[in-house]
């Protein structure tokens, strides 16, 4: 039989057993998993791009007006 498969919860480290077992994987809680939330939805974490989109939703650009 292998080994299982141990990661590390993103947000205290605790080590986490992946499989059905921990349900909440890749956190070891439903605690962590609301923290990492939280954090997301105050933007304490984002993935970075580029000024593609400032550019695409920008106010400053200069279209012509639309036809209904």
């Amino acid at each position: 039989m292998s080994q299982p498969t141990i990661v590390k919860c993103p947000t205290c480290n605790a080590p986490v057993e992946w499989g059905p077992q921990s349900p909440q994987r890749p956190f070891c809680s439903e605690r962590c998993k609301l923290i990492d939330l939280g954090a997301w939805a105050s933007e304490e974490h984002a993935i970075p791009g580029g000024g593609l989109e400032d550019d695409l939703f920008s106010s400053d650009l200069d279209l012509p007006p639309r036809q209904h």
